[in-house]
């Protein structure tokens, strides 16, 4: 995984993010509903005092941070983020005393130690080594504290699997469970395909640029592939309405640190 090819893919798509990154956005939405849903001591729309302390890793452009912030109302919120150009798109959350923005790559960085909550959304499918960074993560937790986060299933974006070859190793709820085990209990697992529409191929991969979601594809396209490409996913992945889709396959995870 090229890190640094990742960090500058996003670090450009930074201004499109947040208009573009519809999924994302829902999934980031109903992230904090499961987390309010599967958690203990929400009452009416009280947050937990549990959460006092939280760390998002792969903030992004604040979407999920904002929603964190609002709904649980945590007495420190640490933001982080590969990109560093990310703080530009954070003024708002960073004027709070109780916000701080660490940069770095989530894999090796040290979270602060007895954080009631480490969350994410969108972000663990472009990690290395998830299992080890569940360790660590475990390691960084309070007594009962939380690892809740999305991330996207063997399912996502396989249109363009299917046609360049091209993506990211994703791994199934199951594994995730299997990896979350020695050091966590899986409060609650779901997962969901969602398939957006858009007029033609060339939308297709305009969105996946202003997401920032093709971190990983080093492969020039030139005219004739770009062709090939427009051509290949308009005969395979055409619907009814004469629109073609890009499917998604979020997959939600809420897990309480064990007594190892």
């Amino acid at each position: 995984m090229d890190k640094r090819l990742i960090a500058e893919r996003f670090a450009r798509a930074r201004d499109t993010y947040s208009q573009e990154a519809r999924v994302q956005q829902q999934v980031a939405e109903k992230m904090l509903r499961l987390l309010t849903e599967q958690t203990p001591d929400f009452i009416g729309s009280a947050p937990p005092p549990r959460f006092r302390h939280i760390a998002e890793f792969g903030c992004g452009t604040g979407s999920y941070s904002r929603i964190l912030l609002h709904r649980l109302q945590p007495e420190s919120l640490l933001l982080n983020d590969l990109c560093p150009e990310m703080k530009e798109c954070l003024g708002d959350l960073l004027l709070q005393d109780t916000v701080q923005f660490m940069p770095g790559d989530a894999e090796v960085l040290d979270f602060p130690e007895k954080t009631d909550l480490i969350t994410s959304c969108s972000t663990l499918q472009w990690f290395s080594n998830p299992e080890k960074f569940f360790a660590r993560c475990h390691g960084f937790l309070a007594d009962d504290g939380y690892l809740a986060f999305s991330t996207f299933g063997m399912e996502n974006m396989r249109e363009i699997h299917a046609l360049t070859g091209h993506g990211l190793d994703y791994l199934p709820i199951e594994k995730l469970k299997e990896l979350l085990c020695p050091y966590f209990e899986t409060v609650y697992a779901e997962e969901e395909i969602v398939t957006l529409p858009f007029a033609t191929p060339l939308q297709v991969l305009q969105h996946l640029k202003q997401t920032g979601v093709t971190g990983t594809e080093k492969k020039v396209w030139t005219r004739g592939r770009l062709q090939a490409f427009c051509n290949g996913y308009t005969e395979e992945f055409s619907r009814e309405d004469g629109n073609v889709s890009l499917t998604y396959h979020p997959i939600y995870m809420i897990a309480r640190k064990k007594k190892i």
